[in-house]
């Protein structure tokens, strides 16, 4: 327990260091982070780190979700719903074809091994990208873009993921059988969402205390999350849907108070558990490269600029088709949303951060099948995930001011 214990301080104090050489450096703290957890990990006689899937699926991904949820304006989700909508549907389908493919292809991976990869490097970081592009003044309209995809690509990732792990697993699959289970757990997300919101609302506007308030809004990400991840679902659209109907309908039930307490509370909450998630991501270098050392060097090189090449060509692949082709097929979207200039598509294209989510869902990877079988592949996927993380937050996002 103490050994724990200072460990969560000496990592905050490294959170807190890294904060301060932000100023200086004009590096946003996402990736220093990043890069401090990979120095720290390969520094001999320093205590090992390891991130435990769950902790991050069930503890930190809720209140980061919820919170941007809320943040966001529900007119400006609604009328971007379109653009949402086609990545974080879309393009994480896409990329996880075209990413199973490659691994199937290139680097000679089962099929249903490769959809597993590509479901965990399918999705951009709900926080990465943002951090980086608020600090480049980019249009309103790209930010609300980012910011709902992030929101929502997480949902369609994890249920592409744990359809591949099943088919990996019990050596079968069925296309119409995984479409009907997706379509309930969509709907069944959706309407418990609605209904976690709509409790909470109602107890804050009962108990109208800012103390209570704010603590049922720390609960409220965790009962909209729990229930449909135990059930079999995701638990991040049912989250979404919740914090997107509190800050619908938040304005009339919520005291100007308890808001402004409310905005305080979560703003620094959220910058502490980014700040560890970025930080401990980059510390699971060691353990990645003690577990894959059967492997040689240069077919592990070969391997990770494949798939990162793959993953970041793939988002152009789809961006530009979608970003254009609605507006050439359809007059009424063409009067109704003009088509934006070309560098705005580039830079959407260009804003796909992997992180902390991919990294959770590599390492919740079970070790063996139904079979007894050791799980195929899974240090190499594993290896596969981090290398993706750390060339498109580190490479993209150090680029990305200047493009």
């Amino acid at each position: 327990m103490i050994p724990t214990i200072q460990t969560l301080i000496l990592l905050l104090i490294v959170i807190a260091s890294v904060a301060v050489a932000e100023t200086r450096l004009r590096i946003p703290s996402a990736i220093l982070l990043m890069l401090t957890g990979v120095i720290l990990a390969l520094i001999p006689g320093l205590p090992t780190v390891e991130l435990a899937p769950e902790l991050v699926l069930l503890l930190v991904l809720p209140p980061i979700i919820y919170s941007s949820a809320v943040a966001m304006s529900w007119r400006e989700f609604r009328f971007n719903l379109r653009p949402i909508s086609l990545l974080a549907l879309g393009c994480v389908a896409f990329t996880t074809v075209a990413t199973a493919a490659a691994a199937h292809w290139v680097l000679g991976l089962p099929w249903p091994v490769g959809f597993v990869l590509g479901a965990i490097v399918s999705p951009p970081d709900a926080v990465a990208p943002l951090s980086v592009a608020r600090r480049m003044q980019l249009p309103r309209r790209i930010l609300v873009v980012l910011e709902g995809e992030g929101l929502a690509n997480d949902a369609t990732a994890l249920v592409l993921y744990r359809f591949a792990v099943a088919a990996v697993s019990a050596g079968m699959f069925s296309l119409s059988e995984a479409a009907t289970v997706f379509a309930a757990i969509v709907a069944g997300e959706l309407v418990w969402g609605i209904g976690v919101g709509w409790l909470m609302l109602h107890l804050r506007r009962w108990v109208r205390d800012p103390r209570i308030e704010i603590t049922l809004s720390i609960l409220t990400p965790f009962l909209a999350y729990w229930p449909p991840e135990h059930l079999g679902g995701s638990g991040v659209l049912a989250t979404v849907t919740a914090g997107l109907y509190i800050s619908w309908n938040g304005l009339h039930l919520i005291s100007a108070a308890t808001r402004l307490q409310g905005i305080f509370f979560w703003d620094f909450l959220i910058y502490l558990v980014e700040g560890m998630v970025f930080l401990t991501t980059g510390l699971q270098a060691r353990t990645l490269i003690a577990r894959i050392g059967q492997y040689p060097s240069s077919e592990l090189a070969i391997s990770a600029a494949v798939i990162s090449a793959v993953v970041i060509v793939a988002r152009f692949i789809w961006v530009f088709p979608a970003v254009y082709l609605p507006r050439w097929l359809s007059r009424r979207i063409r009067r109704r949303d003009p088509a934006p200039p070309w560098q705005h598509a580039f830079v959407l294209s260009f804003t796909g951060v992997r992180g902390i989510v991919s990294l959770a869902a590599a390492l919740a990877i079970p070790f063996v099948t139904a079979t007894g079988a050791p799980f195929p592949g899974r240090e190499l996927i594993l290896f596969l995930t981090f290398s993706v993380i750390l060339v498109t937050l580190v490479g993209q996002g150090l680029m990305l001011p200047s493009v």
